[in-house]
C-alpha cells in the first residue's frame, strides 16, 4: 500500500505506525528517490513549490522514526 501524495503533504505518524515494516521500508526509498530526483530538477530548472523539499525531507524523518521504535 504506497502512502498517497507523501512527497507534497505530510504524513500521519499514527497511519505510518498501522503499515508493515516492509512497506516502510518500500516508502522510505520511494521518498529517497524522489528527494534525489527533486534536487536534481532543481539544480537544473525552476521549481514550482520549493516547500516540497521540507515535506519530503520531514515525511522520511517519521518514516525513519518508526522504523527505529520497532528495533
Amino acid at each position: 500500500m504506497a502512502l498517497k501524495d507523501a512527497e507534497k503533504k505530510p504524513l500521519d505518524p499514527a497511519q505510518l505506525r498501522e503499515l508493515q515494516t516492509g512497506e516502510l521500508r518500500e516508502e522510505l526509498g520511494r521518498l529517497e528517490e524522489a528527494q534525489f530526483r527533486l534536487r536534481f530538477r532543481s539544480a537544473t530548472e525552476a521549481i514550482d513549490n520549493p516547500l516540497q523539499f521540507r515535506v519530503i525531507r520531514r515525511n522520511i524523518a517519521r518514516i525513519k522514526t518508526v522504523l527505529r521504535e520497532r528495533t
